[in-house]
């Protein structure tokens, strides 16, 4: 035969492969999924071929974001505005589509808590969009099997408790130099308005980089920098259409990912080796030298990361411990503006816990009782993350539902933080004292996730929302401002769209 014939025969025959590839993958089987689900009762959102539901999803979004609401905290519509929709239409577990990848939204405690708890490899981390990827890279947050129980245990010694409470000191320094900062811009008035949630983020970077970088944190503040351009570049992908391959293409995105990515690993890289040569100076303490530091796992094998993985646990904590703390600070602060009388109640408690000290050590921030039952009510109404993703491996089981392999599962947290079967019927109201009594199911409170990915910095983010909040009431008494708009807006984290504008009045000391 010819060997330009046999070429062309090759080449029909490839094309023709990849044609009913393609039509398996985006036609034939998201409809026989569909059909699957039909079966058991899921019902959702018709399939379109290739495109799904993305482009509906994205209406949602346009239209919950256009406009403010009042001051209430029933903002499931506004910040997951599909599962608003959707769940009234088909109930509050359903099939949507984001291109042809099958989404189930499931809102059942008892399932959640078996997917989460779950230690097999039935789930992994659900798929994220290539710059989200970028932005997480292969720390904590996305890393699987082996490889993630090393990085945890090393992880889970850098953030334990005795660990974490040698850092107050440094925390409160931080919140007294934004403090002081407060009062010169108040000067001689009795009132002052201020953007707190601009103020919050650069306390945490600060914070962070202190705790992290130690005598470096004024470098480690440039990596924050490059990490806000790439949480905006990674909130767009997540809004849009993920065409498989994209990635590799040199778009404008795509070269200011790539830019900003290498600008911050190289950043970070020289953070490490300027922290190797001071610790054989002296004995240092900062996330990044325990890090660097080896530890020996239970079968007394040492066990270390490679500077490539520090770096990777580096941008995850960096970027957690100033957004998610910043955020929920934010929220408290909001949340006791427009509710006086918890705010006062905070505030008896604060002076009589500290007494004459105006700055807490961490023995106090175990007796700041209602201080902590507001941090977590706060994060229950206002958790940073609306949703936990998971993916199913392998076809499996879950209560009565079949869920096939590869099927991405969605749990909205946002909805079960308001679930009135587990919270009651005020589920929607703020009220701390509710922490106080026990849960009525483990799945219902879901802020540091649950099972063995649960947050391993959650004692830092505590210790920290405790110190900052008890510094800010004893100083200051405050309102919201009437320039405040309501507004909760997802980017990668949930924020106040147009800022967090309070008004503060000293009290005498």
């Amino acid at each position: 035969m010819d060997v330009l014939v046999l070429l062309q025969l090759t080449a029909a025959l490839l094309l023709t492969f990849c044609i009913l590839k393609l039509i398996y993958v985006t036609i034939w089987e998201p409809f026989r999924i569909q059909d699957h689900f039909k079966r058991q009762g899921v019902d959702g959102p018709g399939y379109l071929p290739i495109i799904g539901n993305v482009l509906e999803m994205r209406r949602f979004y346009v239209r919950a974001n256009a406009k403010a609401m009042s001051f209430n905290h029933d903002v499931t519509r506004r910040v997951l505005p599909y599962y608003h929709e959707w769940s009234g239409v088909y109930g509050r577990t359903f099939l949507c589509w984001i291109t042809w990848r099958p989404m189930l939204m499931i809102h059942d405690v008892e399932v959640i808590k078996e997917i989460l708890i779950n230690t097999n490899v039935s789930f992994k981390k659900s798929d994220l969009p290539p710059q989200v990827q970028m932005l997480f890279t292969q720390g904590l947050l996305g890393l699987e099997g082996e490889k993630w129980a090393v990085h945890r245990r090393i992880s889970n010694q850098a953030f334990n408790l005795e660990r974490v409470k040698s850092w107050v000191p440094e925390i409160a320094t931080c919140t007294m130099r934004m403090l002081e900062k407060w009062e010169a811009i108040r000067g001689e008035r009795e009132e002052m308005e201020i953007e707190v949630n601009k103020e919050l983020q650069d306390l945490s970077a600060d914070i962070i980089s202190r705790t992290a970088f130690g005598s470096s944190y004024e470098e480690g503040k440039r990596v924050f920098a490059l990490q806000e351009q790439q949480m905006h570049l990674a909130a767009e992908s997540l809004r849009s259409l993920n065409i498989p391959g994209l990635r590799f293409i040199p778009t404008k995105k795509n070269r200011e990912g790539w830019r900003l990515e290498k600008e911050i690993r190289d950043s970070v890289r020289m953070l490490i080796k300027d922290n190797g040569s001071k610790a054989t100076q002296q004995n240092s303490s900062n996330l990044l030298s325990l890090l660097m530091s080896s530890h020996k796992n239970r079968n007394g094998e040492e066990e270390t990361l490679g500077v490539e993985e520090i770096i990777d646990e580096s941008k995850t904590f960096y970027f957690a411990g100033k957004e998610t703390t910043a955020n929920l600070l934010t929220w408290a602060l909001l949340l006791l503006a427009s509710h006086q009388e918890w705010q006062d109640k905070a505030r008896e408690e604060v002076l009589r816990v500290l007494g004459t000290k105006e700055v807490p050590v961490a023995e106090d921030l175990h007796n700041l009782k209602l201080v902590s039952l507001i941090i977590h009510e706060t994060l229950r109404l206002y958790s940073p993350s609306v949703g936990l993703g998971r993916k199913a491996t392998k076809n499996v089981k879950l209560g009565t539902l079949e869920i096939p392999a590869g099927t991405q599962i969605i749990i909205p947290t946002i909805a079960t933080h308001r679930d009135q079967e587990m919270w009651g019927d005020d589920a929607n109201e703020f009220n701390p004292l509710r922490f106080n009594e026990p849960r009525k199911h483990l799945a219902s409170y879901l802020s540091f996730g649950l099972g063995p990915r649960i947050c391993v910095g959650q004692n830092l983010a505590l210790f920290e929302a405790k110190l900052v909040l008890a510094m800010v009431i004893r100083r200051y008494s405050f309102v919201l401002s009437p320039t405040y708009v309501h507004a909760p807006f997802m980017v990668i984290t949930l924020q106040p769209q147009y800022g967090a504008q309070i008004l503060f009045t000293r009290i005498s000391p």
